[in-house]
């Protein structure tokens, strides 16, 4: 029988991490279908293209966040969600042992358990040269900047270890005074799919500095990509920025976290954070996150 990495918080009421289910949005996701259906996108050679373009635009200019060195990084590719971006990292890495901090994102643990056992925490043993890390930013486990973060990008930029950032929460986020001008990152993606009810459309972009011919760029260069994703994506970066969640939703993120008594998550809006309650929501990190994703449009929580 299959060891399970860790068993899964979605049926819990605050369990799992879900985009916010914004009324408005919703109604904009399907008139967005409609459009892209009416205006022949799947013969869109350059939609995918353009979404990319667009989407590194949208991120780089909140007024939240502070994002720096992603000008580096010009080599784009439609990913479906983040996992795309995650697979071909650990495939052009697959020699190497990969190393991740404790409550990462567990499907990176779930891929290493079956194709690469000797998978390290980073909090167990020192980053050694032969390595490869992924770093969520903001971190899975809390939604801020895990503290360690630019201890171990220092590290690695001295023993030349390849690094992905992936920030999937950011759409959800602010406060970041980030810089991903590091050697070492040589891959960063991001997703929608936490951003706006739209994880089942599959979009996400993947960015590099260099052109390794990889099986997402090749795909890219064969327009062989998600035109649906990309125009509906397009359609909804178009009415709202990066920072419409986190200036929308942060006082009730606030009040819901007064009432449970958790510390709110500075840098993502749909979590709450305890170190002491809320045991079975714990992830294999420090703290145990709750996640408010359904409960923020109305403003109650379940009983």
């Amino acid at each position: 029988m299959i060891q399970r990495v860790m068993p899964s918080l979605n049926a819990l009421p605050y369990g799992g991490a879900y985009a916010i289910t914004d009324p408005e949005v919703t109604r904009d996701i399907y008139h967005a279908i409609k459009e892209c259906a009416d205006e022949d996108i799947l013969n869109n050679k350059s939609i995918a293209e353009d979404f990319l373009h667009q989407y590194k635009s949208w991120i780089v200019d909140s007024k939240l966040n502070n994002l720096n060195g992603l000008e580096k990084f010009n080599v784009l590719a439609y990913s479906n969600g983040t996992t795309d971006g995650f697979d071909h990292f650990m495939l052009e890495n697959h020699s190497r042992r990969f190393r991740c901090f404790k409550g990462e994102y567990m499907y990176h643990l779930a891929s290493w358990r079956n194709n690469f056992p000797d998978w390290r925490n980073i909090e167990d043993e020192p980053l050694a040269k032969g390595d490869a890390v992924i770093i969520s930013m903001p971190f899975s486990d809390t939604g801020n900047i895990h503290p360690l973060t630019l201890e171990v990008l220092s590290k690695c930029d001295a023993l030349h270890i390849p690094v992905l950032i992936d920030s999937a929460y950011y759409g959800v986020s602010g406060n970041l005074d980030f810089d991903y001008d590091r050697e070492c990152i040589t891959d960063v993606t991001f997703s929608l799919s936490k951003t706006f009810s739209v994880a089942n459309l599959r979009i996400g972009m993947r960015l590099r500095k260099i052109d390794n011919d990889d099986g997402l760029l090749v795909n890219m260069k064969n327009n062989y990509t998600n035109r649906l994703g990309a125009g509906i994506a397009s359609k909804l970066l178009s009415k709202y920025n990066a920072d419409y969640n986190y200036s929308t939703y942060r006082k009730k993120q606030l009040d819901f976290c007064d009432i449970l008594k958790v510390q709110p998550s500075e840098n993502t809006v749909i979590f709450g954070l305890s170190k002491d309650g809320y045991k079975e929501y714990n992830r294999g990190g420090s703290s145990n996150r709750i996640c408010f994703s359904r409960y923020l449009n109305t403003g109650i929580l379940p009983e």
